[in-house]
């Protein structure tokens, strides 16, 4: 099972920053989601927010729904 978090090892790597930059974005992303009244954790960062910010992209749910008709 893959992490649901980045460390700033990874953010540092993926967008080619410094490791202090790389604890500023952590820390920005962070705040927003604690904002928004999720639990976080320091030094790391909830790899689905990260993508959709830096990224634009929605990880896919890994649980399926079913719909009944």
């Amino acid at each position: 099972m893959d992490s649901l978090f980045y460390d700033v090892g990874q953010v540092m790597e993926m967008l080619g920053v410094s490791k202090s930059k790389a604890y500023a974005i952590i820390q920005e992303l962070n705040r927003e989601l604690k904002d928004k009244g999720y639990i976080t954790f320091a030094g790391k960062v909830n790899r689905a927010y990260f993508r959709e910010k830096i990224y634009g992209m929605k990880e896919e749910s890994q649980t399926h729904e079913v719909v009944l008709r």
